[in-house]
């Protein structure tokens, strides 16, 4: 019973410091994401050949966007967008 004590004591320690690796990976990706997100929402936000861009390659993406400027109550970016793309062609 004293052995099974020690080593389950034994095997707490041994995986503490490997926990706390795993949570600070976590974080760190917690953290890139979150300031990925910031960023492209950012360039999108300033970047109306940015969000032509994102139309052509990642069109849901930018769909978010326009969903979050919305809902966030500025309206009128999509249609902009579309109304200017539109008189680029011609």
């Amino acid at each position: 019973m004293k052995n099974l004590l020690f080593w389950t004591l034994r095997m707490a320690r041994t995986l503490e410091p490997l926990t706390k690796k795993i949570f600070k990976g976590i974080l760190v990706a917690e953290l890139v994401g979150l300031f990925g997100a910031y960023f492209l929402f950012s360039k999108m936000h300033t970047s109306q050949d940015f969000r032509q861009t994102m139309s052509k390659k990642y069109p849901f993406i930018l769909e978010v966007y326009y969903k979050s400027t919305e809902k966030s109550g500025m309206y009128g970016i999509r249609e902009l967008d579309q109304k200017t793309w539109l008189n680029s062609k011609n």
